[in-house]
């Protein structure tokens, strides 16, 4: 039953707006096995806490886990050619028409073993919560036959019983129309509603169904049929929306009843109206944007216009081949313009309710006991002055996942 103390700044996430980041100067954290019990100024510490066990921030930040909401996680090989591809000029479409991109991933990931895309998978995550991240999500998507994708899925529910981060599923069977099946749009469309999906849910091997709706990949009626199928199922609808063009995609998530539309760069104003009505977290995926020299999502107007904005890595081997949160917090700050505050609750609260959480992202009596110690001056400091990494703890339902030499 410990309490940390002598923190220089304090940042709870529970506040009521985007921007709201809680913030207790000269603090302290009380947990209890893996739940939050008090938090607040220390002055104000109940007398009961004063005599459980006491720890030492050493003046530094306290922030709530960071919640990585949108990650491709297992894969096999890399995508190096299609980074320069890029650079001399061929677009993401043209090079995954040309049987580059998710395609080419494809094909090394069923190549890989189960125990292989684990072995690589746990090295990866042993860096991520390094960072201060104590939850992902991670979606299938580079199987695309029953066999692989179910491999995929197995390996983060393996994961997840064996390791202390927290993973949570996603199933992507619909990530783009296989090779043999290219000739056959509907029969792989027939395949994931009547095949996978009833292996996915019946092996209870993912919380949310994904949707990539795309010039190259997935059409409306694709991805509605494919959803409809899934939420009588008992899965949670998720969308990758307009990020090469302006297809519709947020209205599209809001329709179906998304808990997220992810990337948005090329979102609508009526897509934005839409997600507002309907409840639908953003997720901003800005290294992806970095990678693909694209203007990224308008994270201003999304905001201003009541929408939660979450912020997330989009890790994959193509177009956001890192899985470094705080890079893509800072990029959220420079490149879309959003405040410190508000790109930290996008990382925390709003990453929680992306994926339909109220117990993590904020820290709060009755809440998991997940959080980071940053070494850093305060908030905007930190985001500012980008380090490698400057968590020096990482406390994962109440225990230290990860601790600086």
């Amino acid at each position: 039953m410990p309490v940390l103390t002598h923190i220089a700044h304090l940042y709870t996430c529970s506040g009521s707006s985007q921007g709201d980041v809680g913030h207790i100067a000269d603090a302290a954290l009380a947990w209890e096995g893996e739940i939050v019990r008090w938090v607040g100024a220390a002055k104000d510490l109940p007398a009961e806490f004063t005599k459980w066990e006491m720890e030492d921030a050493e003046g530094r930040i306290v922030i709530p886990g960071l919640i990585d909401c949108h990650t491709h996680l297992a894969f096999g090989g890399w995508r190096a050619d299609d980074f320069e591809r890029r650079i001399k000029g061929e677009t993401y479409l043209r090079i995954a028409q040309a049987g580059g991109g998710i395609v080419s991933t494809v094909l090394k990931t069923r190549a890989a073993s189960e125990a292989e895309l684990a072995e690589r998978a746990e090295e990866i995550l042993d860096d991520v919560v390094s960072l201060g991240v104590t939850t992902v999500e991670a979606k299938s998507g580079y199987g695309l036959t029953v066999a692989d994708e179910l491999k995929t899925l197995r390996v983060y529910r393996a994961l997840n019983e064996r390791l202390s981060v927290r993973l949570l599923s996603t199933f992507l069977g619909a990530h783009t129309i296989p090779p043999e099946f290219k000739e056959r749009r509907a029969d792989y469309v027939k395949l994931v509603i009547e095949e996978m999906l009833p292996a996915v849910a019946g092996e209870k091997l993912a919380t949310f169904c994904d949707a990539f709706v795309e010039a190259s990949a997935f059409t409306h009626d694709e991805a509605r049929a494919i959803f409809t199928a899934a939420k009588a199922l008992g899965l949670v609808p998720r969308l990758h929306a307009d990020q090469l063009t302006a297809n519709g995609g947020a209205e599209l998530a809001a329709e179906v009843g998304a808990s997220s539309a992810d990337h948005l760069e090329h979102v609508s104003d009526a897509g934005i109206a839409a997600m507002r009505k309907a409840g639908t977290v953003a997720v901003s995926l800005p290294l992806a944007t970095l990678y693909l020299n694209a203007d990224p999502l308008p994270a201003r107007k999304l905001i201003d216009a009541g929408v939660p904005v979450a912020v997330a890595t989009d890790f994959n081997p193509g177009s956001a081949p890192t899985w470094h949160l705080p890079l893509a917090m800072m990029l959220a700050c420079n490149l879309q313009r959003m405040t410190p505050a508000e790109v930290l609750v996008g990382a925390t609260r709003m990453a929680a309710w992306a994926l339909q959480r109220e117990d993590i992202g904020i820290l709060a009596p009755g809440k998991q006991a997940d959080f980071a110690i940053v070494e850093a001056d305060d908030l905007t400091h930190w985001l500012y002055h980008f380090r490698p990494n400057a968590c020096v703890r990482t406390v994962i339902g109440g225990r230290t996942a990860w601790l600086t030499a």
